[in-house]
């Protein structure tokens, strides 16, 4: 933390201040209500902004596994941003960090380390945000020296504050709950991938880490619960693939889909998927259903 300036350093704790505001902020659809127009803002605001989480700020910003021009990274960004899930270069830091420690006790939200159990699925699905871990070793060269994302990181909170602001604009206090509501909710959506799909599904492929293929956390997360496929292949722009017997199987993959819209609206370019060979070779013989319990 003491390598950020202090600007910065306040910045950085606007996010989860902002998270537990949206938390106690759901609290209000108790007086409210929700009508069918407020449920279905929640649905839209939940999964416009986790595509863009899973198709930007991941895939594409801090894997590289396709290529797509600066207007679509930095749109993308802004509206990831909205989410309340921080910036796009501490971000792609905090994930380059997990990949790099995975499993290990640098892993800066693993459910295995520093604690397991119930104790290390909390730390894993949103603890450790309120701890010193929140801050990353340091920020991504590239990504600090695009002003844009620069910018944009440093000021993360303020599409989350502009939505919540059109929210309110719309239907007053019931779409400012509902807005709310798809903000916690989304949190919480990210987070199963750091929680149960380390704990929880299968292992296709072999990988030295516990990550697993988990189909509710792909539905959830519009495929990033493929989560052993891409420990197995992080730069893969697919995540929805896995192994069943001598065979490649294809798996519901909705980022994957919208990267592959991209592509033919010449957005996307130059995406990155490994072939059935290097797929095969890696598959897992002693492909094992994982029942690892919370206690």
């Amino acid at each position: 933390m003491n390598q950020f300036p202090l600007l910065v350093i306040l910045s950085y704790l606007i996010g989860p201040t902002f998270i537990i505001i949206s938390h106690l902020g759901s609290l209000l659809l108790l007086l409210t209500g929700l009508s069918w127009g407020a449920m279905i803002w929640i649905i839209l605001l939940y999964w416009l902004r986790m595509l863009s989480i899973t198709s930007i700020y991941h895939r594409l910003l801090t894997h590289k596994s396709y290529q797509a021009p600066k207007i679509i990274l930095w749109i993308g960004c802004i509206i990831a941003a909205s989410a309340g899930q921080m910036g796009p270069n501490w971000w792609k830091a905090h994930h380059l960090v997990h990949h790099k420690y995975v499993e290990q006790d640098d892993d800066p939200h693993s459910p295995l380390t520093p604690v397991q159990g119930i104790k290390g699925f909390l730390w894993s699905q949103g603890g450790w945000l309120l701890s010193a871990r929140f801050f990353p070793e340091k920020l991504p060269v590239d990504a600090e020296n695009d002003p844009v994302l620069k910018l944009i990181d440093r000021l993360h909170f303020l599409p989350l504050v502009a939505l919540g602001g059109i929210s309110y604009s719309i239907g007053g206090l019931e779409y400012l709950a509902a807005f709310f509501v798809s903000t916690t909710l989304l949190f919480h959506g990210v987070q199963t991938v750091n929680s149960f799909s380390h704990l929880f599904g299968k292992q296709p492929f072999i990988t030295t880490d516990y990550s697993q293929n988990n189909t509710l956390v792909a539905f959830l997360t519009l495929g990033e619960g493929w989560h052993n496929c891409h420990h197995a292949f992080p730069a893969s722009s697919r995540h929805g693939i896995t192994i069943e017997g001598d065979k490649v199987v294809y798996l519901p993959d909705v980022t994957f889909r919208f990267i592959k819209l991209l592509e033919a609206l010449k957005l996307a370019s130059k995406l990155k998927i490994p072939n059935e060979r290097t797929l095969l070779a890696r598959g897992n013989t002693n492909l094992e259903t994982s029942n690892q319990n919370i206690s």
